[in-house]
């Protein structure tokens, strides 16, 4: 029996952005489960102009930072796109990170308090029209748990798939059961028979999120304890060049998808079989950009 066709994560780079937009409709003839949208660009214009260039096509952020726009605002463009995409888009939304922070000079305070006050004051928006699903950035148990609660679903991104059974535990069985309930995870993946080469793109990849500690404690939660110190070590040692040397390769395995067609496959089927209802293929390539990166994801499932 085939496997089914993931989603996609797509991003609009500068200078890219109607080419992605191509990129989104050859997904969209050929199948793909959704195209869900990082939060590295203002996934939100993307967003909209998904809603006008597809048809069918299910699409959403994964995830937007509750603390770039207030909830009123988000709400007028999340109910906006939720319109006029025929109800194709889910609002993925998170607290994003540390340096993130910095960056847009925002003050933020506990992440389940923020995101609570968040969705309540988004659905206190009036006379904005009818919100999409809502969908929780999530790695740990009480952010999950509160998915389960407060939104109609819970999207991952790097999670670690030996970790999902016990991660997934903080869902009541409802909702675990529940196949309208979203569960998600952006999954790292480059598609290469030179397997070396394509170890080394995911761990470019992963380098800067192994700089987080919210990452490194949830991957030591998982069982990566060896790795996580050996990254805090080259941290505190003002080494970052070392930090993909302490990747492992069964981290890398654990968390991302690499190595030739095959052994993609049998790793895309091991996520569904971990509980993930929608794997989000975050592809990258060893031999090319963004664009070849997507070129390769075609021919996988041709």
């Amino acid at each position: 029996m085939p496997i089914a066709k993931p989603a996609l994560s797509l991003a609009a780079v500068p200078g890219r952005r109607h080419r992605i937009l191509e990129v989104a409709k050859e997904a969209e003839t050929r199948g793909f489960a959704g195209l869900y949208l990082p939060s590295l660009s203002d996934n939100m214009s993307l967003a909209t102009a998904l809603a006008f260039n597809t048809e069918r096509i299910p699409f959403g952020t994964s995830v937007t930072p509750i603390y770039w726009r207030t909830p009123l605002d988000y709400a007028q463009s999340a109910a906006f796109i939720h319109e006029v995409s025929g109800g194709r888009f889910s609002f993925g939304i998170g607290v994003s990170h540390a340096p993130a922070h910095a960056r847009f000079g925002v003050k933020v305070g506990k992440p389940l308090g923020d995101m609570r006050e968040f969705v309540a004051d988004l659905r206190a928006a009036d006379r904005v029209g009818e919100l999409p699903p809502l969908v929780l950035g999530t790695l740990r148990k009480k952010m999950i748990a509160l998915s389960a609660e407060i939104a109609e679903g819970m999207v991952f991104a790097n999670g670690a798939r030996s970790h999902m059974t016990d991660s997934l535990s903080a869902l009541p069985a409802a909702k675990r059961e529940d196949p309208a309930f979203y569960i998600g995870n952006m999954i790292p993946t480059c598609i290469s028979d030179d397997v070396e080469a394509a170890k080394a793109v995911n761990r470019r990849t992963l380098t800067s999120y192994a700089m987080l500690t919210n990452y490194r404690n949830y991957w030591r939660e998982a069982g990566h304890e060896e790795e996580m110190a050996g990254v805090e070590k080259a941290i505190a040692e003002g080494a970052p060049e070392r930090i993909p040397d302490c990747l492992s390769d069964k981290w890398l395995a654990d968390t991302t998808l690499f190595g030739p067609p095959a052994k993609i496959l049998e790793g895309l089927e091991a996520w569904y079989d971990a509980g993930i209802r929608t794997p989000i293929l975050v592809p990258s390539s060893a031999a090319g950009n963004q664009l070849t990166a997507f070129q390769e994801m075609f021919a996988l499932f041709e």
